[in-house]
């Protein structure tokens, strides 16, 4: 019984958001605790929601101090450099800048961790995207499957809880998957650029006739000047066959309206100012060592990744913003992300602690390891790397390592099956795990993004579930798996 409403409830969540009948925190708030009383324990809500707060408190501390901290950093224009690099390589080309949105937040994730990527990729490329009308929902789907696959990092989280939970060393279940984790990354540059060119293809090539790169760079990036839309009365289309600011679409449907649509009310948006007067040049350097050494703590694990937000956010605003009337603004600027992003996760703090407290998800995550057939015994690892990516979906990574990867060791020990083949398989879900509803960090991408979550889980899931396959069949090209 728990097991079908388990399934019931997570299949409803789901189609209602993505049918936009409720908001993702209304859905993660009221269809869980509606559920907790059809199985009969309506009376415990409370110490349920409780239990979940408390397991996601630090999370949701961690992410308030890492925005108003990264926040500070764009405001002063630690990465504005990093945005006239991508502009350079991007060109006013809808595939450049898909591509280059992908290859932003792999490098980025090498911070291990999924908020940090998010905040940095979406504010360096935001701007861009919304003044070439590009969508914004394949941004953050194609930010959300490079960090999923560059997630498997050893200090990134699942590869830790794997070695823990089976008791080997990380860089044994790491090292090995190098190169299936390789082709699964570069299936999402490919993803990205087929993305890129059908984005291409409704918008046309975009060229900014009779500009230098840097006043294209200007123009792109913001100088809060100018028509909206950033291409003013320049921009030439090739190959779509129109003129003026938002193309023409090639292939309308459901599917482009979901894509196209995301960023309306957004044509006021200035980008990143050159000129803004929160600029700090001179602390430049020291507002780069800063995040470094924040970022070497934090793979370092010197201390707890909220506290060492906390302290970091505090030294960005005192050092570059002395005047108590300058830090408040700041504060307050960024204080719709802090509002959105914390109430999402205390909101999936009410989801979690309904599935974990009734017993639905350990009912759920039996019933699907007990219904893998006896002769599948000598292949659990590519059982284990299949049912990583609903597991993984449906579960946080504490919960699907620490409860059900040790259940699927152990059947795969009774047919020869290695612990270490077991713990690489299951790292093959975490491009999809990366889109979860259960994961703090993807409200931190839609949030930032103004994505609505339903269209961003409609258009990543298949993609993301798809990347997964591919590096679970590299695993097994290669005999890691």
């Amino acid at each position: 019984m728990l097991t079908v409403l388990g399934f019931v409830m997570i299949a409803t969540f789901l189609v209602l958001i993505m049918m936009k009948k409720m908001s993702p925190m209304g859905a993660l708030v009221l269809i869980p605790a509606l559920f907790c009383v059809l199985v009969g324990k309506g009376a415990h809500l409370g110490d349920y929601v409780l239990d979940g707060v408390g397991d996601l408190a630090p999370t949701a501390a961690m992410l308030m101090f890492a925005i108003i901290y990264f926040g500070v950093m764009i405001d002063v224009g630690l990465f504005d450099p990093i945005v006239r690099l991508i502009l350079r390589f991007c060109k006013a080309d809808p595939m450049r800048v898909v591509v280059g949105t992908a290859l932003l937040a792999a490098v980025v994730s090498l911070d291990g961790d999924g908020s940090t990527t998010f905040m940095i990729t979406v504010s360096a490329m935001v701007p861009l995207y919304r003044r070439l009308k590009m969508s914004l929902v394949v941004m953050t789907g194609v930010a959300a499957m490079a960090n999923g696959v560059m997630n498997t990092l050893p200090w990134g989280g699942p590869t830790a809880r794997a070695a823990a939970a089976l008791k080997v060393d990380a860089s044994d279940i790491f090292v090995p998957m190098i190169p299936a984790l390789a082709v699964g990354l570069v299936f999402v540059f490919a993803l990205a650029y087929a993305f890129g060119l059908r984005e291409r293809r409704r918008l046309g090539l975009l060229t900014l006739d009779g500009t230098t790169a840097e006043e294209s760079e200007q123009v792109l990036v913001g100088a809060g000047a100018g028509k909206q839309g950033g291409c003013e009365g320049t921009a030439d289309k090739t190959g779509s066959g129109g003129s003026g600011g938002s193309g023409v679409s090639s292939g309308s449907g459901a599917e482009a309206d979901v894509e196209a649509g995301d960023g309306e009310g957004d044509d006021d948006v200035q980008g990143l100012d050159p000129n803004r007067p929160t600029l700090r040049p001179r602390l430049y350097w020291f507002n780069v060592a800063l995040t470094l050494g924040l970022l070497t703590m934090m793979i370092m694990e010197a201390m707890p990744i909220p506290v060492l937000f906390l302290l970091g956010a505090a030294i960005a605003l005192t050092v570059n913003f002395p005047h108590m009337d300058d830090q408040k603004a700041r504060v307050a600027a960024h204080a719709e992300n802090v509002v959105n992003v914390s109430g999402m996760v205390f909101a999936a703090a009410v989801f979690t602690g309904v599935l974990t407290g009734t017993g639905m998800v350990e009912h759920m995550a039996r019933r699907l390891v007990d219904g893998v057939p006896d002769g599948m015994g000598p292949h659990m690892a590519i059982v284990t790397g299949v049912l990583s990516l609903p597991l993984t979906y449906f579960m946080s990574n504490d919960g699907f390592y620490f409860g059900i990867v040790p259940i699927l060791a152990e059947a795969g020990a009774a047919h020869g099956v290695s612990t270490l083949e077991i713990a690489r398989a299951s790292l093959v879900g975490q491009a999809l795990h990366m889109s979860s509803p259960l994961v703090p960090a993807v409200y931190v991408l839609v949030g930032m993004a103004k994505v609505e979550f339903g269209d961003h889980t409609r258009f990543t899931v298949k993609w993301a579930a798809l990347t997964s396959l591919v590096v679970l069949a590299a695993g097994l090209a290669f005999g890691i798996i």
